[in-house]
């Protein structure tokens, strides 16, 4: 976890870096698109058969997740859920069962913000299409919008949807749940240092040749520029920003981050970083920090031990948690 001191260590860069020196070890890189958004795995390896044995296992992991968790996956066990919960118990497996527990956590921790069921009116959303749901259609749909809506029970392992427009998407935890996972198998693997990303999620392990990774933040409105690069070493980051999935029609921007109370997309921020010791955490808690608003947010987040958080509010501004120190300006 990244301490004041390190912090203090933050620097504004053109652009994203990651810091390097000699080292005994070689270093292998590799990339797959899965669960919809690019998959990088680094790491220091005694040799390529290794290196590959490691990260195939990786990806074969992420794949499983997707096959389980995707809504968009007819044969999913969460595709399931969404078709059958609201009519009758579903039972599912415990891995499923455990993270949709997960979920309800920070949706209690956050009264709300954070709410899986936001799929109820998210799955209107078509942002390649550039479609949107009317205001009648989120009316119709919005109090499906509620985690109370979750039934579980622990003695049978099923779920079950008080409300029969409910609908549940894992898109705010799963890939941290993924890149977490991943971490595990390369530490069985043998492998010291090491970093997994999926999209806006990354999870690093030990450091890289000797020295911290360096994470840039993006800029929200410039995917050519960094506004402010992070060292970090064993720990995990997620991004959350309005400029991933969307689309903009008569000077709206719809993008996936949907607000619970609304059914439209949050306003208030641009983007939210998290840092914290998993990626299931720094995931759920910048979706849940963006959905908030800067106030809110750092309100939740300087309760929380050893987790920081960067938000940039709708006007461009950087606001930090209270672990964090601003970078100097050059």
């Amino acid at each position: 976890m990244t301490s004041k001191k390190t912090a203090q260590q933050i620097s504004f860069l053109i652009g994203l870096f990651f810091v390097c020196s000699s080292a005994s070890a070689e270093w292998f890189s590799y990339k797959q698109a899965i669960m919809g958004t690019p998959i990088l795995v680094e790491m220091f390896a005694e040799n390529t058969q290794q290196a590959k044995q490691c990260s195939d296992r990786v990806f074969e992991e992420m794949h499983r997740i997707d096959n389980l968790m995707s809504p968009y996956i007819e044969k999913s066990e969460l595709a399931l859920v969404n078709r059958n919960a609201a009519r009758e118990a579903v039972n599912i497996g415990r891995e499923l069962f455990e993270l949709i527990q997960q979920s309800i956590k920070f949706s209690q921790l956050s009264n709300g913000a954070f709410d899986i069921t936001f799929a109820s009116v998210g799955h209107l959303y078509d942002y390649r299409m550039k479609l949107h749901p009317t205001d009648k259609q989120i009316k119709k749909q919005l109090k499906a919008i509620n985690y109370k809506n979750i039934k579980l029970d622990e003695t049978q392992t099923s779920i079950s949807f008080s409300h029969k427009n409910t609908k549940i998407d894992l898109g705010g935890i799963a890939k941290g749940y993924a890149v977490d996972n991943g971490i595990k198998i390369l530490q069985t693997c043998g492998i010291q240092n090491a970093l997994v990303s999926a999209g806006g999620d990354s999870r690093i392990m030990g450091d890289k040749k000797g020295r911290p990774w360096v994470m840039g933040i993006r800029h929200p409105r410039d995917k050519n520029k960094v506004v402010v690069s992070i060292p970090l070493s064993d720990s995990a980051i997620s991004t959350s920003g309005d400029y991933e999935r969307y689309f903009i029609e008569d000077e709206t921007r719809y993008h996936h981050i949907i607000k619970p109370t609304t059914g439209q997309s949050a306003e208030k921020t641009w983007s939210v970083s998290v840092l914290a010791s998993d990626a299931v955490t720094s995931d759920a808690l910048s979706t849940t920090l963006f959905v908030m608003g800067t106030e809110k947010a750092l309100e939740l987040i300087n309760t929380l031990d050893d987790i920081e958080a960067i938000v940039i509010d709708s006007k461009g501004k950087m606001f930090y948690s209270s672990g964090l120190m601003p970078p100097e300006m050059h």
